[in-house]
């Protein structure tokens, strides 16, 4: 199975947002719903104005995955809406790294420094993820002030590119 990731717009909305509420409410009961996302329904407003992106990850062109990064300010991004359908997740396909890798790029490629996530503890496969590549972990009020919160997030990363890799 070949993987297609692909930078995506709001023509892809409604098979981002079956994937992502799915996800969060079905399969991990996050207590949250479209209208606490509203970005979801303005991809392009929302992440391509300041300077970030929205990939999808596509095989055989079913939408599999998604993680999108938002630039909050000129050397730094918080990285966001990282899912991966449950029977595409793992290290056979690596749908998740192959993701994680393209945004990374994306963000040396244009002069970030500094990358940092929100998620929730429940989360915790996610969060080993993370910290595999070398995020780590920091406290809310270690965050900077232009961090775009997310009511649910409870536990926070940061990785520094130019040390990481």
């Amino acid at each position: 199975m070949k993987v297609n990731i692909i930078p995506i717009q709001d023509q892809y909305a409604t098979p981002v947002i079956e994937l992502i509420l799915n996800i969060q409410q079905n399969e991990f009961n996050v207590p949250i719903t479209l209208e606490d996302q509203p970005d979801l329904l303005t991809i392009a407003d929302f992440y391509y104005q300041g300077g970030g992106c929205f990939w999808a990850a596509f095989i055989d062109g079913q939408l599999v995955g998604t993680i999108a990064l938002i630039k909050f300010d000129d050397q730094a991004g918080a990285i966001r809406k990282m899912f991966v359908k449950k029977e595409y997740r793992g290290k056979e396909l690596n749908i998740a790294q192959q993701l994680l890798d393209t945004l990374i790029a994306y963000a040396k490629d244009n002069g970030l420094q500094d990358l940092y996530l929100g998620t929730v503890t429940i989360l915790e496969a996610a969060l080993r993820f993370y910290e595999r590549n070398h995020f780590i972990r920091l406290e809310k009020t270690d965050l900077p002030e232009a961090f775009p919160l997310m009511r649910a997030d409870n536990v926070f990363c940061h990785l520094h590119l130019n040390s990481s890799l």
